[in-house]
């Protein structure tokens, strides 16, 4: 096993606040060594994961922040 599946396993995981607001779509996000973010479906804890870089991370949450995912 390699170092980043082994960093997302034992992560801990936190829902997204918004979770119980949208009918289920629940979003998790876990930090991670060197900045980095997973973010991964709460329905499917075993299922893809997303990493994102801190530069990625920051320029994402400046999106959702200005409303451009509303």
């Amino acid at each position: 096993m390699d170092e980043l599946t082994r960093e997302l396993r034992t992560a801990p995981w936190i829902k997204s606040s918004r979770s119980g607001s949208n009918g289920g779509n629940c979003v998790e996000v876990a930090s991670l060594s060197g900045g980095r973010r997973g973010v991964r479906d709460s329905k499917d804890p075993h299922g893809p994961v997303l990493v994102f870089g801190p530069g990625e991370w920051n320029a994402f949450l400046g999106a959702v922040k200005s409303g451009a995912f509303d």
